[in-house]
């Protein structure tokens, strides 16, 4: 089975749960892997930017990769984020870390360097050639400061074996589109946008990769599968019970917001490093309002 078929569906970009102290909760965060797992959510992606990997250290990544993979026990497929704007540093995290249990390698694009079209290109091409996983693209330039046009992405897909596949947050459904027109045949797409996910899966998106189901994983997985079956009747009444989820969880930062919700639901605290705060107290009522309703 490839990549495309076996990360089919909803994976969860999950966040880092912390104690008061701002110190790893590897209780939550075992019982948030259990939660998302119990909801029928299809794999789960750990140390991307929804897990506040930019303020994580080397041994605390390491440690949060050997608990998930315990935790996950072989349950759903994992797959681990490794990423950054120094390609040489990138290669040796690929080639050191504990990668045996993974099932892929989510490689965010270059942040701030803002290289060329060429400059992305070879950046990827030379970590898929060190990774010992398949590596899967992420375009995210409302962080990056780049966006990686669907014609470098449909290169790397033709031409260095070792990319599998895509996570396209670019917030722009015409380039989504062009991507999923000339992918080869076993190409993954999947959606880092959770408010376009309904949209992009009657174009023929794989998924997606979620912030929002960390939250809410069986609702939001089953308006996956439903349009992921062509049912758009049902995956548009689940998506609309949502909509207001996806404004809470961008209005002010990512992970604050989802955080916010997790700390409602009583999966996690509200704790988050800095330079990313908590919720302000408006927004942090309106989370509460939503769940009350």
């Amino acid at each position: 089975m490839n990549l495309r078929e076996q990360l089919k569906g909803t994976g969860v970009a999950i966040v880092t749960p912390f104690n008061g102290d701002e110190s790893i909760d590897f209780d939550a965060l075992g019982k948030l892997i259990d939660f998302i797992i119990e909801n029928k959510a299809e794999y789960i992606v750990t140390l991307g930017t929804t897990g506040e990997t930019p303020t994580l250290e080397k041994q605390e990544k390491l440690d949060i990769i050997n608990f998930t993979a315990g935790q996950i026990n072989g349950r759903v497929p994992m797959v681990i984020g490794i990423g950054g704007n120094n390609t040489k540093e990138v290669i040796s995290q690929v080639e050191s870390y504990p990668l045996e249990k993974a099932i892929a390698v989510l490689s965010a694009c270059p942040y701030y360097n803002k290289p060329s079209q060429e400059g992305i290109f070879q950046h990827y091409k030379s970590i898929a050639e060190a990774s010992p996983k398949p590596v899967i693209l992420y375009n995210v330039p409302g962080r990056t400061g780049r966006n990686m046009e669907a014609a470098t992405t449909i290169r790397l897909a033709n031409e260095v074996d070792n990319i599998a596949g895509i996570k396209e947050a670019g917030n722009n459904i015409s380039q989504c589109i062009q991507i999923l027109k000339d992918r080869p045949d076993n190409f993954l797409v999947v959606s880092g946008d959770d408010d376009l996910v309904l949209p992009e899966l009657a174009c023929g998106i794989d998924g997606v990769i979620s912030v929002a189901a960390n939250c809410f994983p069986g609702e939001f997985s089953d308006m996956v599968r439903a349009g992921l079956q062509h049912d758009f009747i049902t995956a548009k009444k689940l998506n609309d019970t949502l909509l207001e989820v996806y404004t809470l969880l961008f209005t002010e930062n990512n992970p604050a917001g989802v955080k916010a919700f997790l700390s409602e639901l009583g999966l996690i605290g509200n704790v988050l490093r800095l330079p990313v705060t908590p919720l302000s107290e408006t927004v942090h009522q309106r989370v509460k309002a939503y769940l009350k309703n």
